[in-house]
């Protein structure tokens, strides 16, 4: 009842945190993550929080490193707002050449992204019994044991083998993992590559 209350993306992590409170009562009923995923076609894209390179050619006056501002928009010298968040790199040099070439003849940019932080679509975040429990940058090839060494591992009470993967990129389709073999027991064929987005319940134990 007081979950209606609230909005629906708060209401959505409420789900989330509540579904990993909860699930290590019960034996998860879900299929086991693919060993790997294909991610041939992920291409970065710029989020809030990243710095971007501006290189404008035979212009240095015009060159610089500026942040992607909270509101996902850049300021450069001649360009007063470009929105950057949600683009590519090269999707974000062609705007930023099509804004210069009002002053700048035949303008050629080259944008280089630094801090990648990304945007809040394609972070992995880690809920519930994890040491560190946090949202993180995905990277290309990035696992399940990569995750879980940047969190600092389970919880003493952390249900790790009832742990699961939320997948948003196949309509929130939910995997289970074996997060307690893996770390503790050494079984590699427990690990399991990830997807940009998704997100890593780790329940408790009460038993």
């Amino acid at each position: 009842m007081m979950l209606n209350m609230l909005p629906r993306a708060v209401q959505f992590v409420a789900a989330i945190l509540l579904a990993a409170l909860f699930a290590g009562c019960a034996t998860p009923s879900y299929p086991p993550a693919p060993p790997t995923v294909d991610t041939s076609a992920y291409t970065y894209i710029i989020g809030a929080g990243d710095s971007v390179n501006i290189i404008v050619w035979r212009n240095p006056e015009l060159s610089m490193s500026v942040p992607v501002r909270p509101d996902g928009k850049v300021s450069a010298p001649l360009v007063e707002e470009v929105v950057a968040q949600g683009k590519t790199p090269v999707q974000l040099a062609r705007d930023i050449e099509r804004v210069l070439g009002t002053y700048v003849r035949d303008p050629i940019v080259t944008v280089l992204v630094g801090g990648f932080v990304g945007p809040y679509s394609e972070q992995i975040r880690v809920v519930g019994a994890a040491a560190r429990p946090q949202a993180l940058p995905y990277k290309t090839k990035m696992t399940l044991l990569d995750v879980m060494i940047i969190v600092g591992g389970l919880t003493d009470f952390a249900a790790g083998n009832s742990a699961t993967i939320l997948r948003t990129a196949e309509g929130n389709q939910q995997y289970s993992v074996r997060i307690r073999d893996l770390i503790r027991g050494g079984d590699v064929s427990a690990n399991v590559e990830m997807k940009p987005g998704d997100i890593l319940i780790i329940p408790q134990s009460y038993f």
